[in-house]
C-alpha cells in the first residue's frame, strides 16, 4: 500500500512541526504550508490524500475560504479536509462542515485523536469514492466527477448534501438514526447536534424537489431517515 500524503496547513511553526512529527510516526508522508496561497499550490502540484487545515491563517483568506475554493474545483473537490480550530462553538462547526469540511477538530487535541480521525476520514473517503455511478431510478450520482443528475439533467448540490445522498443511495431501503448518519457522513467524532442532520435533510429534499425525487428521502418515525424508491411502501 502506498504511503498516503497529508498536507498540513498551519501558520504556527511549533504546532505544525508537532503535527508533522506525529503523522510521520504514524506512517504518513507530509507536505506543509503556512498560508492559503501556499496551500493551494501544494494541493494543485501534489494532490495529497488529505488536508489538515487550520481555520485561522495569515493574510486576508481563512482556512474556510480555502475549503470552499477547493470544494468548488472539480479536480480537487474530492480531497478530504479536516479543519483544525480553536473555535469550539457549534455555529463555527456547522460553518466548517457547510463549507465542505469532512471533519472538525478543536484545539487542543491529543495526537492519538488526530491520527484516529485522519484514518476514519480516509476510510470514509475511499468508501465514497468508488468509480461506478450510483443509480436509483432516474437519479444518478457520479463519484468520479461528484456530480448529480436527475433524468439526465445536471443538479446543483452542495458538498454536505452530496455526501449525505451518496451514503443514502449506497445504502437504500434501510432506516438510519441521526446518530448513525452523523457517524457515517460526518464521522463519529464530529460534535454536531442532531438538528444539523435535519437541516441537511431539508436542504437535500429541496434540491431534489423540482425533479420529483424529494419523496425518496423518507422520514421514519421514531428512528430517523431512509432512502427508498418505494414511495408508497
Amino acid at each position: 500500500m502506498n504511503t498516503e500524503t497529508i498536507l498540513v496547513v498551519e501558520d504556527e511553526p511549533a504546532i505544525r512541526e508537532m503535527i508533522v512529527t506525529t503523522l510521520e510516526m504514524a506512517g504518513f508522508e507530509c507536505l506543509q504550508a503556512e498560508d492559503v496561497n501556499e496551500a493551494h499550490n501544494q494541493v494543485v502540484d501534489h494532490r495529497p490524500a488529505m488536508i489538515l487545515l487550520d481555520w485561522m491563517l495569515p493574510g486576508n483568506q481563512s482556512g474556510i475560504d480555502l475549503c470552499r475554493r477547493l470544494k468548488k474545483d472539480e479536480m480537487l473537490s474530492e480531497v478530504p479536509i479536516i479543519m483544525l480550530t480553536a473555535r469550539g462553538e457549534e455555529d463555527n462547526k456547522v460553518q466548517g462542515l457547510d463549507a465542505g469540511a469532512d471533519d472538525y477538530i478543536t484545539k487542543p487535541f491529543s495526537t492519538r485523536e488526530l491520527v484516529s480521525r485522519i484514518k476514519a476520514v480516509l476510510r470514509r473517503s475511499s468508501a465514497l469514492s468508488g468509480d461506478k455511478p450510483i443509480e436509483a431510478q432516474g437519479l444518478s450520482l457520479d463519484p468520479v466527477s461528484q456530480r448529480l443528475s436527475a433524468d439526465g439533467t445536471p443538479v446543483e448540490i452542495g458538498p454536505t448534501e452530496y455526501r449525505l445522498l451518496a451514503f443514502f443511495m449506497s445504502h437504500p431501503e434501510r432506516a438510519y438514526t441521526r446518530t448513525q448518519l452523523l457517524d457515517q457522513v460526518w464521522g463519529g467524532n464530529v460534535y454536531v447536534e442532531d438538528r444539523t442532520i435535519d437541516v441537511h435533510i431539508r436542504r437535500l429534499r429541496k434540491v431534489l424537489e423540482p425533479y420529483n425525487y424529494a419523496q425518496f428521502i423518507q422520514t421514519v418515525r421514531g428512528t430517523g431517515y431512509r432512502f427508498s424508491t418505494q414511495v408508497n411502501g
